[in-house]
């Protein structure tokens, strides 16, 4: 009869129920699995930021409520100097033109190269009859953004005003070369108008 020899070593661990234990993403991959959920996070959808939201009323035309949005986003840190851009131009609407001024500088003071707030500092400028001030900021303006015609138009008549005819000309010159076509009939006979008085 065989006898059992029975061999020196541990005894082997009970079998029985065992607990799932986090899989790597290497062991997934190995048994032909893809792993689809890896880091899995929260994404809420069709949410939009406090400046999102004031922009879209803004656009909407409700002033009151972008106004106050826009503020909110000012405390939440959120797009400071297009905040308080777009606040500066509701104020300008408003004829608040010293608040204006103050949102506009202030999101100069975010971002100094914030163009828009440049162009719309100009524009500011300009309609309340501060030519040099609009000039500069004009400037500063298409330097920052060099394709926006509307800043070569507004240069334009700002130094025609100034009785800058050669500089008017060739501002509203530029103007032509980055506009449509079908801007171009008036602004032509603006610049015939101000060549004739070179």
């Amino acid at each position: 009869m065989a006898k059992v020899v029975k061999f020196p070593g541990p005894e082997p661990v009970k079998f029985g129920l065992q607990k799932a234990q986090k899989k790597k993403r290497s062991e997934l991959e190995k048994h032909g699995q893809l792993n689809l959920f890896q880091g899995g996070r929260v994404i809420k959808l069709g949410q939009l930021s406090t400046f999102e939201e004031a922009l879209m009323l803004d656009e909407q035309g409700d002033r009151i409520n972008a106004k106050n949005l826009y503020h909110k986003a000012i405390e939440e840190g959120e797009c400071l100097a297009d905040a308080y851009c777009n606040v500066g131009i509701l104020e300008s609407y408003e004829g608040n033109h010293s608040r204006a001024i103050d949102n506009f500088t202030r999101a100069l003071k975010e971002d100094p190269r914030h163009y828009e707030s440049h162009y719309n500092l100009a524009n500011l400028y300009a309609e309340v009859g501060n030519y040099n001030l609009a000039k500069v900021h004009y400037t500063i303006a298409i330097e920052l953004e060099p394709s926006y015609p509307n800043s070569y138009f507004n240069l334009g008549l700002t130094l025609a005003v100034t009785k800058d005819f050669n500089e008017a000309v060739e501002a509203l010159r530029h103007f032509t070369r980055l506009s449509p076509a079908d801007d171009h009939k008036q602004v032509n006979q603006l610049i015939d108008q101000l060549s004739s008085l070179l």
